[in-house]
């Protein structure tokens, strides 16, 4: 154990002067200019990316604002608030290939002087149940839009990105490290994750920056989960797994569930903060965790003690 010591002593030293080096890298540059930089941000309809596309626009971005719904509230609110000019709603629903290209084709055409800057992938949907309660045709639907939609758009818009030496943002969640009954949304965000983290090695010598912007609980600032109906829950389960669980049972699940999405944030400009640094930045992080200190703890566990302490605190939180 001690002959141990002076090894962990140079690793955490060479951490802080890692540290150092970094935090003197983003004081000594340049700030970006924003004006004639095109950024591309999907799910723009509510939420994060809603709120994103409006702080851009006033930034001095050329914004095109990917919606599900380009005729919803939500695509007509920000073109409402931005009026008419560096702000384009354009429909792109991220799983549809076509809505892809589409999109990429509209950027092309009107592309500003300094090229094509970024890339944000915001889309995504979640949902509560566990294993079993959930059909293969849900799995899939995650699937495609929390993980391929966002590797489909990043890969057609990649030889843009490269060119020149754009940004490219991916929204994952601490959720990618452990599960509280959204294990399907859990399992999206932590292989988003893996394919962020591969496609930043690559991408360094392009000068293509890649960043994970991680929020913690902000159910109340994006709707992206709204809350739970046990009913509802117990009516979509197959007779095999009702024969398993009792509505008893997932009346306490759904009023677990929901007394978590009470207690989220209300203020989702502090994830936008984190991604308009991550654009224009300097030296952008490689990950942004914007959570409160107790979730902060929690992945600090999950990421580096061993599983049988994960389960530990994973069962008892369960348990209460």
């Amino acid at each position: 154990m001690w002959a141990a010591t002076p090894l962990l002593l140079l690793l955490l030293l060479l951490l802080l002067l890692l540290l150092l080096l970094a935090r003197l890298r983003r004081c000594g540059a340049v700030p970006l200019e924003p004006a004639g930089r095109a950024v591309l941000i999907t799910g723009c309809d509510s939420g994060f990316g809603h709120l994103l596309a409006l702080r851009l626009h006033r930034l001095g971005f050329t914004v095109f604002a990917g919606c599900l719904c380009p005729g919803g509230e939500g695509a007509r609110r920000l073109q409402r608030e931005a009026g008419a000019g560096r702000l384009r709603v354009l429909r792109l629903d991220v799983t549809r290939a076509g809505d892809v290209l589409a999109a990429k084709e509209l950027v092309l055409s009107h592309l500003p002087e300094r090229g094509f800057w970024g890339l944000v992938n915001n889309a995504g949907i979640s949902t509560f149940g566990e294993t079993g309660w959930l059909s293969m045709e849900k799995y899939e639907k995650f699937a495609d839009v929390n993980l391929l939609g966002s590797i489909r758009t990043t890969l057609a818009f990649l030889p843009l990105l490269r060119k020149y030496k754009g940004r490219i943002v991916f929204m994952s969640s601490i959720i990618a490290y452990f599960s509280l009954g959204n294990g399907i949304y859990s399992m999206t965000k932590a292989a988003i994750e893996r394919f962020c983290d591969a496609l930043r090695l690559e991408m360094k010598k392009f000068g293509v920056q890649v960043c994970i912007i991680q929020p913690g609980n902000y159910a109340r600032s994006t709707k992206i989960q709204p809350p739970i109906s046990a009913e509802e829950i117990w009516n979509e389960l197959s007779e095999e797994e009702k024969a398993v669980y009792n509505k008893e049972y997932v009346q306490e699940r759904a009023n677990f569930f929901n007394s978590i999405l009470s207690e989220g944030s209300s203020n989702g400009n502090e994830v936008v903060d984190a991604m308009v640094d991550a654009l224009t930045s300097p030296a952008p992080k490689a990950r942004y965790m914007v959570a409160k200190l107790k979730e902060k703890a929690l992945v600090f566990v999950c990421a580096l003690f061993p599983t049988v302490v994960m389960d530990y605190f994973m069962s008892y939180a369960l348990s209460k």
